[in-house]
């Protein structure tokens, strides 16, 4: 849903990510964060609260922080304070969440991202600190729940935008940017089918000029898919309510991606109902310069710093260079590319294309890429010197990929290279104008579209090995 109105209504998105930090511990404990242990062996007594137990904070959870707070250009404060938000719920042991409220630890920020060919900048509001409460499980009961508080405590950093977006699709670009930026920087795993990464989409709908309208939260979209499908059914539930003349109620709601359906779970609460109050028992977090400045140094080259000197160093489109920074590994294999063949548009091009069509369709993870950087270089050089054209390269890629030798040998054995020789050329060209002497009288009498039936036999007669351009140069010369 990618149109500006929809049903003549604004659409307006705002996101919530839990990002889980890569810590081996808990954020206010020693428990371990691992994925996949027996239900309740990971819950210590400090994540359960229990009397005279003290919260200690994680040194890694703040450093991630700060580390997040530099890749989005934020401000970091240099005091925050941890709240305790109340709410009671089964899978909450302490009654409340250790959170912050007033004073988070990343202040402001931005996301930038294509749409297509449309740079789109989303503006963030914070980034604060919190632990993630205990699951409550539902499918291997019997009619009962059960409760498994190995996540209570997990660190997070909830990550917190303005309604900036205006569509389903600007809303998946954007969680997918974010996405890239929290795995690139390696302070998140990112792995959505464990609850790494957890969106919370703000969705409602308005009038164009009119004001923002009610929100509805729809909680944990853990996969780019269902986050597409559940707020394009949201909108369109919103305008059908509107419509029928019923009032949005503020709510919190769950997509059901069997049935493609949002329901709501329970009304939403506000900032007032969690009674937020300071926590008694942990100090402000205080980030002095010298500790932002260690952390600065210390990181490897942002995305958005290697995009810039992408577009300065080797002259690309900034489309190109955002394209090629979409993981360190693609980033690894073009600067590898570019620098061996010295051909870098190129280089960009056929990695955007043919590469990027072949591991969309599945067949293998870039990981496992089958043709080398060095193989794309020489491929790359061999049309640069005219030794093959453009489509002859697609068919030497595809016998790269298939494993059937290197470059030249490929060549060879199929027969791709291309007629360079004038003579050779002219000798085809001239038995091409005598069997078609209609197409060159209606380019001599100004007819230009003439010119491309006589392209084309030329090409024919010579397998498609002669050169386009020389064709072209040396038709024109013929012709007068």
């Amino acid at each position: 849903m990618s149109a500006l109105l929809v049903q003549g209504y604004e659409v307006v998105i705002g996101f919530e990510t839990h990002t889980q930090l890569s810590t081996q511990s808990k954020i206010f404990s020693r428990a371990s964060t691992a994925f996949g242990a027996e239900p309740n062996t990971q819950a210590c007594a400090v994540d359960l609260a229990l009397p005279g137990t003290l919260p200690v904070m994680n040194k890694g959870a703040v450093e991630r922080a700060i580390e997040l707070g530099l890749a989005l250009g934020s401000h970091i404060a240099e005091r925050s304070i941890f709240a305790r938000k109340n709410y009671f719920y089964p899978d909450l042991p302490k009654g409340y969440q250790i959170s912050q409220f007033e004073i988070p630890v990343v202040q402001g920020g931005e996301v930038s991202f294509f749409l297509g060919n449309e740079k789109k900048t989303v503006r963030l509001v914070r980034a604060h600190l919190e632990e993630d409460a205990g699951k409550s499980l539902h499918e291997d009961f019997v009619g009962q729940s059960g409760i498994d508080l190995n996540r209570a405590g997990t660190p997070l950093l909830e990550i917190v935008t303005e309604p900036d977006m205006r569509s389903s699709a600007e809303a998946v670009a954007y969680a997918k940017e974010l996405h890239k930026i929290v795995t690139w920087i390696g302070i998140c795993d990112g792995n959505m089918q464990e609850g790494s990464f957890r969106c919370d989409a703000n969705v409602s709908v308005r009038k164009p000029g009119a004001p923002l309208g009610t929100r509805r939260e729809i909680k944990n979209l853990n996969s780019f898919k269902f986050m597409q499908q559940a707020i394009d059914y949201e909108v369109r539930w919103q305008i059908d309510q509107i419509e029928d003349g019923h009032a949005i109620q503020q709510a919190t709601v769950l997509f059901n991606p069997d049935t493609g359906e949002t329901r709501a779970m329970r009304t939403k609460e506000d900032a007032a109902d969690y009674r937020y109050f300071p926590d008694p028992d942990l100090p402000p977090l205080v980030i002095g310069r010298d500790w932002v400045e260690r952390v600065r140094s210390e990181m490897a080259e942002l995305p958005r710093v290697m995009a810039q000197r992408f577009v300065t160093q080797y002259g690309l489109p900034e489309y190109d260079a955002t394209q090629l920074t979409q993981s360190k590994a693609v980033a690894a294999y073009f600067e590898a590319t570019s620098k061996a063949c010295g051909q870098a548009k190129l280089a960009s091009n056929w990695i955007m294309g043919e590469v990027s069509r072949r591991l969309n369709s599945g067949e293998v993870t870039f990981e496992a890429l089958p043709v080398s950087a060095a193989q794309l270089a020489e491929l790359i050089g061999r049309i640069s010197d005219n030794t093959i054209s453009n489509n002859a390269a697609k068919q030497v890629f595809d016998a790269l990929w298939n494993k059937e030798g290197e470059v030249d040998a490929i060549i060879d054995a199929k027969g791709l290279k291309q007629i360079n020789d004038s003579s050779a050329l002219e000798a085809i060209i001239d038995e091409v104008l005598a069997a078609h002497p209609k197409n060159v009288e209606e380019f001599k009498a100004g007819n230009a579209k003439a010119l491309n039936g006589l392209v084309g036999p030329i090409m024919k007669a010579s397998k498609g090995k002669a050169n386009p351009a020389q064709v072209n140069e040396l038709l024109l010369k013929k012709l007068g």
